[in-house]
């Protein structure tokens, strides 16, 4: 049993800054159970193959042939992701037969930026364990072709001078070539990951830029994402406030339709009235601010005909804390486009994410020592992310008892032994499990995730008091116990970020449910987590989790389409193809998210 971790024999409690002259070593793999593995492999491989043919079939004849199309599109995602291209192998370790992995995430990322400036970017592909799926052509094809209009429509270009002295005329004007989105910073670490990722994806659809305008607390997080250009709004941007602004200021898109200072005309080609009135409309403001946090101000902003009025607006102001991309499936205007860039929907975020947030190398010193030094050597690394709400809190004997409990409804954590075990005559029921194609060895590391230390003490305290069964060795770790949440401290963001990334390198999670922290770090992951079940009326839930279905994140706040009033969402959009794909969250009953 090793107890390293915060608090235990000289490792250190906290996170610290990068060296800027360290580069993060990556060791050589140590031999050791190769062709056991490949033949497990070979074995994952035949039984994957048949389960894709026999869910082809389905579809084909009981679905019809637009369904058999994207299973099987699905199915050319995951092979894609199986081959010998695109399998990662562990920095520290691994067999002789473990491949190189893709450093460009099978096309994901554009070649050629300067590896110096932001090491993650290509190194974090040997750190991942899970490469569930690779991008569609369609995809790559939208990515590049959006980082080539970023370049034309970055700060500092003439094209966008000229779009800011549009801005500052005080109304839009149709044919310009740069129109954008600006991300705002809106509450915690996770909600703004997650809300930056919507963005993203709303500027691909919409042929838009998206620049972000960063606060103090976020200024050294991320690295530019895209190639020869920044994406971070100047300072002098002719919008004063723009963290000042609220949920609901005078340029919301609501407000402004409330005002007639915007009209959302249904479009009809074959009627001439309705040609006349949209002649007859007033020129659309310079910007307007799109309120899509909690309170989903502009909840009009998922109807067809309300973004066929944005579309004319060539600045627009994101206020959001979400993660509203499955709400964007049941807008007409998207539904075909979201088909084709993910046939298989649960790998929205997971693509997006690894391609779009890379860490600092500030960040990913913190990752990279903290990981090669504790965790490196594990053949199966559990992270475990606990995050209390005041809404649902319960007392930590009760959480510490629901994540135990859980655990052993679904097989996550090693169990221990009794007082009465004969170790050496125990069945290995985690060997099966134990090396998970990462090397030799019978060690679990299981990294906690916590503001507070009380669960990692008590977890440590578990195998510390009981062997593991199987002789499997255990080291349980937490690298920080902040305390508190302070989302407006660099320092603070910096830390919650490693500890993303390192949840992102595991083999299994376990989140807490309503968590934004936890869905970003199952989407970078890859993984289906484990979900425990939040604590509604401050009792211990039952049962206390479930195993997702989907890995991708929960929309906790979305749209209804009848308070919304879309006026013709449901006769374009298949409410059949809707239903299939966007269904109510694991975790969250008034939540939606995508499914396959």
């Amino acid at each position: 049993m090793e107890m390293s971790g915060a608090g235990a024999g000289g490792v250190p409690t906290k996170l610290e800054h990068d060296d800027a002259a360290a580069v993060a070593a990556e060791r050589e793999p140590c031999g050791g159970g190769a062709p056991r593995r490949e033949e497990k492999e070979r074995w994952r491989r035949v039984l994957v193959v048949g389960c894709l043919v026999a869910l082809l079939l389905f579809a084909f004849f009981v679905l019809g042939r637009e369904s058999a199309s994207e299973v099987l599109q699905i199915a050319n995602s995951k092979l894609s992701a199986m081959n010998g291209g695109f399998t990662t192998k562990n920095p520290s370790h691994g067999g002789g037969a473990a491949k190189h992995a893709d450093e460009l995430l099978g096309g994901l990322l554009a070649p050629g930026m300067d590896r110096r400036s932001c090491r993650s970017r290509y190194q974090a592909a040997h750190y991942y364990k899970h490469f569930p799926y690779a991008p569609s052509p369609h995809l790559l094809d939208k990515l590049r072709a959006y980082e080539a209009r970023h370049r034309r429509c970055a700060p500092g270009t003439p094209l966008y001078n000229r779009s800011v002295e549009q801005l500052r005329s005080g109304r839009s004007a149709g044919g310009v070539e740069c129109n954008y989105v600006v991300w705002l910073p809106f509450d915690g670490l996770g909600n703004r990951m997650l809300s930056m990722v919507s963005g993203f994806l709303y500027a691909l659809l919409t042929d838009r830029v998206l620049l972000v305008d960063l606060p103090h607390d976020s200024s050294d997080l991320f690295c530019e994402p895209f190639p020869g250009a920044t994406w971070l709004l100047p300072p002098d941007f002719p919008v004063a406030n723009l963290f000042g602004l609220g949920p609901r200021p005078e340029q919301s898109y609501t407000t402004l339709l409330n005002k007639k200072k915007i009209t959302a005309v249904v479009n009809n080609d074959d009627d001439p009235a309705s040609k006349n009135a949209t002649a007859a409309l007033p020129p659309p403001p310079a910007y307007v601010y799109l309120s899509l946090g909690y309170q989903m101000a502009d909840k009009l902003f998922f109807c067809g005909d309300d973004q066929r009025a944005l579309a004319k607006v060539n600045w627009l102001l994101l206020y959001s804390d979400l993660y509203f991309v499955p709400s964007l499936y049941s807008v007409a205007e998207f539904n075909g486009e979201l088909r084709r860039l993910f046939p298989a929907k649960e790998s929205a975020c997971h693509l997006l994410a690894r391609y779009l947030l890379h860490p600092t190398n500030a960040v990913w010193g913190m990752v990279t020592r903290y990981y090669n030094s504790y965790l490196a050597q594990a053949s199966r690394r559990i992270g475990v992310q606990i995050r209390m709400f005041n809404f649902a809190s319960i007392p930590v004997d009760d959480l510490y008892n629901q994540i135990l409990t859980c655990s052993r409804q679904e097989h996550v954590l090693p169990e221990t032994t009794t007082d009465n075990d004969n170790d050496d005559d125990l069945a290995t029921a985690y060997d099966s499990n134990s090396s998970n194609g990462s090397g030799g060895g019978n060690y679990t590391a299981i990294l906690i995730a916590s503001l507070y230390p009380d669960y990692y003490e008590r977890i440590r305290a578990t195998y510390y008091e009981h062997a593991a069964r199987g002789r499997v060795r255990v080291g349980v770790f937490q690298p920080t116990h902040e305390e508190r949440q302070a989302t407006q401290r660099l320092f603070h963001n910096q830390k919650a970020l490693a500890e993303i990334l390192l949840l992102g390198f595991s083999d299994e999670l376990v989140t807490s449910g309503m968590s934004t922290f936890g869905y970003v770090g199952s989407s970078l992951a890859g993984v289906r987590p484990t979900i425990l079940m939040p604590a509604h009326g401050h009792r211990v839930p039952a049962p206390p989790c479930r195993r997702a279905v989907s890995m991708e994140p929960c929309n906790l706040t979305p749209p209804r389409v009848g308070e919304a009033e879309c006026r013709e969402m449901a006769a374009v959009v298949d409410k059949e193809d809707v239903a299939r794909h966007v269904k109510v969250c694991e975790d969250f009953d008034r939540g939606v998210k995508f499914f396959d």
